[in-house]
């Protein structure tokens, strides 16, 4: 007998085969139905490991009590009154205050994610300012994501995931205003600046600095040592007045010199091959 078993959901494929081959007595098509007994068997339980949500069985839950960190947070710092002045904020976010809440609404309106929602019991949840203060405080102390917990009142595994989106979400949002070079309108904005600040022909500040590389293989660390006396990578970067960082080259071994870096660098590359914006 033929079965046609093309065209039909997976589910209603599964039965209809079971169906015939039971009607059958043959050796094969016994065996046949054992395997297809035997995926069934695996689906399911495929389909209950990938929607589980929730607390996971056997661990224990922590009341974290997410609106008390969310109070405290907000009086410390975001209230008209917050307990630390402007300058401890600017110190511990490594921004302005406005800055920061430019930021929380573009996050909001990109990532739905970073919308405070209640739970299936009408709780509410993590607000915007927990998991961006979660981030900014990895990002800006390099502080273990565990160690937010006890401030923020924000779970290690939720911090990291809101580090992850709160970059990827600044970088999809701002990269094409910020991180880019100058074009022709940027180039002359820079000059004419500079000029009457006394530094005519000037379009920006370059420097390089050298971050520790910790946990350095042993045998790189001659090549990766320079004359901080431990192995570092290198990071150049340009600067224009306004702090507006329009060029990055990071990687480099810590043993080499200013002079080496800006040779390797791509910050000439478009000007030797004529492609840099013209400039009226």
């Amino acid at each position: 007998m033929e079965h046609n078993y093309h065209l039909k959901p997976r589910d209603y494929q599964m039965r209809e085969m079971e169906m015939a081959l039971l009607e059958s007595d043959t050796d094969d098509d016994v065996e046949i139905l054992s395997i297809l007994a035997m995926e069934d068997e695996r689906l399911k339980k495929e389909r209950a490991s990938t929607s589980h949500r929730g607390s996971i069985v056997g661990r224990k839950v922590i009341k974290r009590n997410y609106l008390q960190g969310e109070e405290r947070l907000f009086h410390d710092y975001f209230s008209d009154n917050p307990v630390f002045p402007s300058h401890i904020f600017r110190r511990r976010f490594r921004m302005s205050r406005p800055l920061f809440f430019r930021l929380q609404s573009a996050l909001e309106a990109y990532d739905p994610y970073f919308i405070q929602k209640r739970n299936a019991a009408g709780t509410l949840g993590l607000s915007s300012l927990q998991k961006m203060t979660a981030a900014l405080r990895i990002l800006a102390y390099g502080v273990a994501a565990d160690s937010t917990d006890e401030y923020v009142r924000i779970g290690e595994s939720t911090a990291v995931e809101s580090l992850k989106k709160f970059v990827k979400a600044v970088v999809n949002i701002f990269s094409e205003e910020y991180l880019r070079s100058p074009n022709s309108n940027d180039i002359a904005r820079l000059l004419a600046v500079n000029e009457k600040r006394g530094f005519p022909g000037m379009l920006g500040s370059i420097d390089c600095m050298h971050w520790k590389w910790k946990n350095c293989p042993t045998a790189w660390k001659g090549q990766y040592t320079g004359h901080s006396r431990e192995p570092t990578l290198i990071l150049e970067a340009i600067a224009s007045y306004d702090r507006w960082i329009w060029h990055a080259f990071f990687g480099l071994p810590g043993s080499h010199n200013d002079i080496n870096v800006l040779e390797h660098s791509s910050v000439f590359t478009e000007l030797a091959q004529g492609r840099a914006p013209p400039l009226q």
